[in-house]
C-alpha cells in the first residue's frame, strides 16, 4: 500500500495492509567451502548470533573455516566470498590477505552477484528438495553432493564455469547474467 513518507507499519492500520505476518521466517546461516579437492562440513552459526567483522574474523574464519578448508586443501586454494558486509570489513580483508595463498578481494567483486559464487549458483541450487535445512544437511542431496561421485559431477561442474560465468559477468558490467548463460 502507499503511505505518506516516514510511516511506521505500526501507524497504518491492519485492514490497509496488502498482506500482514506477525513474524518474518526463521533464518539460518550455513556455511561450506567447496574445490576440487573436496567439501567442507556443512557449518551453522547459532541463531542469534551477531555476525559483524569482529566475530567473522577471528571466530568463523579463524576457528572454523580456514582449519577446514587447510583440512581439505592444504594450502592450495583461492578464497572467494560474497561482500556482504562483515566479508569486506576492512580487517577481514587484511586478515585473509595474510592468511590464505590467494585472495578475491570482495572490492574486486560486482557489489550483488551470487552468479559469481559456486556455492550460490551450484550447491544451494540443489538443495531445493529439502524443506527445511537440517533436512538439506542430513539429505541425500547434501550426501550426493559433498560425496566423490555427486561432487565430481556437481562441484567440478561448477568450478569449471567459474571462468565463463566471470567473463559473462564482465560483457554484463557487473550486473546479473544467469539469463546469458
Amino acid at each position: 500500500m502507499y503511505a505518506p513518507l516516514r510511516s511506521q507499519k505500526r501507524q497504518i492500520s491492519a485492514e490497509r495492509l496488502l498482506r500482514a505476518r506477525s513474524t518474518f521466517s526463521k533464518s539460518v546461516i550455513v556455511l561450506v567451502a567447496v574445490s576440487i579437492l573436496g567439501t567442507t562440513e556443512l557449518m551453522f552459526i547459532e541463531p542469534g548470533v551477531k555476525i559483524n567483522g569482529a566475530y567473522y574474523r577471528d571466530v568463523f574464519l579463524g576457528q572454523h573455516i580456514l582449519p577446514a578448508i587447510r583440512s581439505v586443501a592444504g594450502d592450495f586454494f583461492t578464497f572467494q566470498q560474497s561482500n556482504a558486509p562483515a566479508h569486506r570489513a576492512g580487517d577481514t580483508v587484511e586478515f585473509l590477505s595474510r592468511n590464505t595463498p590467494d585472495f578475491i578481494s570482495p572490492l574486486l567483486l560486482p557489489p550483488n552477484s551470487p552468479d559469481l559464487n559456486p556455492v550460490d549458483y551450484e550447491v544451494w541450487a540443489c538443495s531445493s528438495n529439502a524443506s527445511t535445512v537440517a533436512g538439506f544437511a542430513t539429505s541425500t542431496t547434501w550426501n550426493s553432493v559433498s560425496s566423490r561421485s555427486g561432487f565430481a559431477s556437481s562441484i567440478d561442474r561448477a568450478v569449471r564455469q567459474w571462468r565463463v560465468r566471470l567473463r559473462a559477468c564482465v560483457r554484463a558490467n557487473g550486473g546479473h547474467f544467469e539469463y546469458k548463460l
